[in-house]
């Protein structure tokens, strides 16, 4: 047990709900803690449904490789609390350390008594008190959930704000509809302050166009204002300021050269870096984000999966997500023909079919497993009913370790590519157990 542990299951009980959006409980804890958020390094605020964690990705490789120290707030973590914390010093900067830690959200315990709040709430007042004691030429903070009402939103006056693509996720908090939850996640426009936005779906568009002509937010649009598009392998991103032409991501996917665009888009939107081309040029080749379709060629899983298999993981959980996913194993099925197997776990406030839909016709076998220490994890056997109604074979397994035993067993040839989805608490329990966590 970490020195975080028990810190963390105090705060756990301090409010009823794990989720209860609102900012009243963060004013009063930022107020006790003489404001924080007034004493941060540059603020790139960053909202979305999918897509946020590998923007963020790109914007911190790039201001890296100009040589600038960068903070970054993420959540959800894999498999430490402490990846939720990224401290700016030279080179990739650090994670913040148990002790250091533990001592900031003792310190935050302690400034809010026993009053209600939620543990993201506490956590984010730590983050940004943490933030604001440590040097840095950039801070890049990602919303919890929605925007509107999130404890991210306490900045007041951000560089930019970005929204990157709003689609069907958390309905039970933020809305049923896409207009709904886009209405949420532009609650982080600010008066005046350039906002970069994604592709979107039209009505998330149209809400977000509206928000931003309130408050006088300069816009930029994907495809409007610039484009980013795939060219011979490469990334080609142009704007009025003009054209790069650049390594393509590392991170893997069609998906990711829109988000790579995104995040070069609210860079120069900034306007406070002098970033050289050269910048741009070894961010997409470095930038790191773990989970999003990551290879597993190394650690203790690969010898259990079928000899001469890939072995990927992807945390998506939603359909749009899924989408992408898919879209990233048809190229690789372009490449190299295997038969795909999925792996997936999934919550049950999901939506099943629509992200399994995006697998018809691609992935030959599903194995459903439960969710790993999570109550409102799916059944498996409800998983592989869903996979079976839309014409994937499918079963159900105990755990990741059956499953890729299971997978053996199936005699598939040539050896199949195997993808770990559905779940971004699954993810972590991927790379715990294959002991390759993010650093």
């Amino acid at each position: 047990m970490t020195p975080v542990d028990p810190i963390i299951e105090r705060l756990s009980a301090l409010h009823p709900k794990r989720i209860d959006l609102s900012l009243d409980r963060m004013w009063r804890i930022l107020d006790a803690l003489d404001h924080p958020e007034r004493r941060l390094p540059p603020v790139i605020h960053v909202g979305g449904t999918n897509g946020k964690g590998s923007t963020i990705a790109f914007m911190r490789a790039v201001l890296e490789a100009a040589g600038l120290r960068v903070h970054v707030y993420t959540s959800p973590h894999l498999v430490r609390f402490n990846e939720r914390f990224r401290l700016g010093c030279d080179g990739k900067g650090r994670l913040v350390e148990d002790d250091e830690l533990a001592d900031v959200l003792a310190e935050c315990e302690r400034a809010n008594g026993e009053a209600p709040i939620t543990l993201f709430e506490i956590t984010t007042a730590a983050a940004l008190l943490l933030f604001a004691r440590h040097r840095a030429d950039a801070l890049l903070l990602e919303v919890g959930l929605g925007g509107r009402l999130d404890a991210t939103n306490v900045v007041e006056q951000p560089l930019v704000t970005v929204i990157t693509p709003v689609a069907l996720d958390h309905a039970e908090f933020l809305g049923d509809t896409v207009d709904k939850i886009a209405a949420e996640k532009a609650g982080i426009i600010k008066p005046d302050v350039p906002v970069i936005v994604a592709a979107q779906k039209r009505e998330a568009l149209a809400v977000i166009e509206r928000q931003a002509a309130r408050l006088q937010a300069p816009m930029r649009i994907a495809g409007e204002d610039w484009i980013a598009t795939q060219e011979r392998g490469r990334l080609v991103y142009q704007d009025d300021a003009g054209l790069l032409d650049l390594p393509p991501p590392r991170l893997y996917g069609r998906h990711q050269f829109e988000n790579a665009g995104v995040a070069i888009a609210a860079l120069r939107a900034a306007g406070a870096f002098k970033l050289p081309v050269q910048a741009f040029e070894n961010g997409m080749a470095d930038a790191e984000w773990p989970a999003r379709m990551q290879r597993l060629s190394q650690g203790r899983l690969a010898p259990l999966a079928p000899a001469g298999s890939e072995l990927w993981l992807d945390g998506g959980h939603n359909a749009d997500g899924g989408r992408a996913i898919a879209d990233a194993l048809a190229d690789l099925e372009e490449r190299v023909s295997r038969p795909l197997v999925l792996v997936l776990a999934m919550l049950a406030s999901k939506d099943c079919a629509g992200f399994l839909k995006n697998f018809a016709g691609l992935a030959q076998r599903i194995v459903a497993l439960p969710v790993p220490n999570q109550e409102k994890s799916r059944p498996p056997e409800e998983i592989a009913d869903i996979a079976r109604s839309i014409g994937i074979a499918a079963e159900s397994s105990a755990d990741l370790r059956a499953a890729l035993a299971a997978i053996d067993g199936f005699g598939l040839d040539p050896p199949p590519r195997i993808l770990i989805t559905g779940s971004l608490y699954l993810a972590g329990e991927v790379l715990a157990v294959n002991g390759t966590p993010p650093v």
